[in-house]
């Protein structure tokens, strides 16, 4: 089991430089009303994530600082999250510290390693359960008071919940995507309209990839027939002669000479026969070219019905290309991909229909798993209910009644609950139930919510009983009470020490109280103290042990710590504490 073994506060409030060293079992703080006992309780929230206040640094010091030595077993919850943010536990134990400037900054630091806050809040969750007057204002809250019945019925409860809140998620989707594909459905009529335009207008014109490209690349020709013509046949003359003009001079025959000329004298210079090659080749090329250049001019077609086509062809071609993409590649892509949407459109219908089948069939399911928590919370409400009225007749409220309140509203229509009981409720995630915790502090009063029906000393109880009660079934580690003794006296005092020491068997306990009935019960005693210029120091958080803890506690029964009276009363309450243990 974790445990909290020692702070160490600095610059905090009225704490200089302390050190708070807490047991194992039930340790009480006490001191003198304005001594800084309620540092202790400001410390801890620091370690644990709380808001970082900069009001809380100490006049005249630049930063406060917290820092706390938590050992752990090896596979706790506590352990494992600490590795995994990076920290480091050394020989079983966990440093955590908190530092607040006075500008308001802060930082944390687990197993020495810089984390965000949030992670000492995640901690915190595995080890300690505060409760202060703040976190009793949170019981009466009937969220929370669900999510204490929800702890308490265990598997119980978090069985069905854990199946009805993934149906819950999956519903809210198909709700979503319902009420999107209806209320959208005249824009999807309109865009599946303009898609079949297009598509139909792109199929009457029949396009084929690369098509615009040639047939430009034929238009040009075409075009410009007459000069291309001309072109070749000077050209086919000039390589290759003019049969109308013998006398002409061309470029195959000048060639054919020079060739001719350097064969008669090769043998004499090898570089001379390399020349005769080369032009041998060029002769050849000449040649090749001449009969490329014939063969074009006779393929040449200068038909203007056929210019006239391909303009036509292109013109129907240019509409798609300025509508649907800049070139028929990007048309005919834009084709594939708006078939595929049109199909998807068109596809709505079918998709409603199924959606809405799932969602029936989600919220028939939401409506067996919603009456499922009902009525493990309604059975876990009796036995929760009975133990804490149990524990509260051990606290000095024999009389006080708790019970809880499992009810449903009425859905506004069928379409917009869920069936629990037989009835139309309704419903959000964690099921359909509001709960609520009321007590009936004597018999003949009418069960009321605590929050109207409890004073600071019954809602004090009410809550240490809660957490014996939790104890049992899911403890954490450490409990931290702050005043929760407010409000009580006498034997109520006496059985909330007692209680306090029960729940200690099983957790660490830390209680900052002014009662001496609830400190006598404590394993170990702490007394934090100021000094004459109103302080606390290293040496004003002290362990009292023998003769020093009588005196605190005469002086917590009576204000005067040599009386005689109240050391007899003090030793007395030691005496039963010991002997209840």
């Amino acid at each position: 089991m974790s445990v909290l073994e020692e702070m160490r506060i600095r610059s905090l409030g009225v704490i200089d430089d302390a050190v708070v060293e807490l047991s194992p079992g039930f340790t009480a703080v006490t001191g003198e009303t304005g001594a800084g006992k309620t540092m202790v309780v400001t410390s801890l929230g620091l370690l644990l994530g709380g808001r970082a206040d900069p009001a809380l640094v100490r006049v005249g010091a630049k930063a406060a600082v917290v820092e706390g030595r938590i050992t752990v077993a090896p596979g706790d919850a506590a352990a494992l999250r600490a590795e995994e943010a990076g920290g480091e536990i050394e020989d079983g134990a966990l440093i955590v510290s908190r530092t607040v400037s006075a500008e308001g900054r802060s930082r944390a630091h687990l197993g020495g390693r810089s984390v965000p806050v949030g992670v000492l809040t995640e901690l915190a969750d595995e080890l300690v359960a505060v409760h202060g007057q703040t976190d009793q204002q949170g019981l009466l809250k009937p969220a929370r008071q669900r999510q204490a019945l929800d702890r308490y019925a265990g598997d119980g409860v978090s069985v069905p919940l854990a199946a009805y809140t993934a149906a819950y998620r999956r519903l809210r989707a198909v709700v979503t995507e319902l009420d999107e594909l209806t209320v959208r459905a005249r824009e999807r009529a309109q865009e599946a309209d303009l898609l079949r335009f297009g598509l139909d207008e792109v199929a009457a014109v029949e396009p084929l990839p690369g098509e615009d490209v040639e047939l430009a690349a034929e238009a040009e020709r075409l075009g410009h027939a007459e000069a291309l013509a001309s072109a070749a046949a000077l050209a086919h003359g000039a390589l290759a002669g003019n049969p109308e003009d013998p006398e002409a001079v061309d470029a195959t025959t000048v060639v054919a000479a020079a060739g001719q000329a350097l064969d008669a004298v090769r043998a004499h210079d090898p570089a001379l026969a390399a020349l005769a090659d080369r032009t041998g080749e060029i002769s050849i090329l000449l040649a090749d070219v001449a009969g490329e250049l014939a063969g074009y001019a006779d393929q040449l077609d200068a038909d203007p019905l056929r210019l006239a086509a391909v303009e036509e062809r292109r013109a129907a071609l240019t509409a798609l290309t300025r509508k649907y993409g800049q070139d028929i590649g990007a048309v005919l892509a834009w084709t594939q991909e708006s078939a595929a949407r049109l199909t998807e459109l068109e596809g709505d219908d079918d998709r409603i229909e199924e959606l809405t089948a799932e969602r029936d069939a989600l919220r028939g399911e939401l409506s067996g798993l919603g009456q499922a928590l009902t009525d493990a919370r309604t059975e876990a409400a009796a036995r929760f209910a009975g133990a804490v009225t149990e524990e509260l007749a051990s606290l000095a409220m024999p009389h006080a009644r708790v019970s809880f309140a499992v009810r449903q509203t009425e859905a506004a229509d069928e379409t917009s609950g869920i069936d629990v009981g037989g009835r139309s409720v309704v419903y959000g995630p964690t099921g359909a139930d509001e709960v609520e915790l009321l007590l009936a502090p004597h018999p003949g009063a009418q069960p009321r919510p605590i929050a109207k029906g409890a004073s600071g000393g019954e809602l004090s109880r009410v809550m240490l009983a809660v957490e014996v009660v939790f104890a049992g079934s899911d403890p954490v580690p450490t409990y931290l009470f702050d005043e929760v003794d407010a409000g009580v006296g006498g034997k109520a005092a006496v059985e909330v020490g007692r209680r306090l020491a029960k729940l200690a068997r099983s957790a660490q306990v830390v209680v900052v109280t002014h009662l001496p009935q609830v400190a006598a019960f404590a394993d170990r005693q702490l007394l934090v103290e100021k000094t004459v210029d109103g302080s606390v120091t290293r040496s004003g958080v002290k362990v009292l042990e023998g003769e020093d803890r009588v005196r605190e506690l005469s002086r917590m029964l009576a204000g005067q710590e040599d009386s005689e009276t109240a050391r007899a009363h003090a030793e007395e309450l030691l005496a039963t504490a010991r002997t209840d243990g």
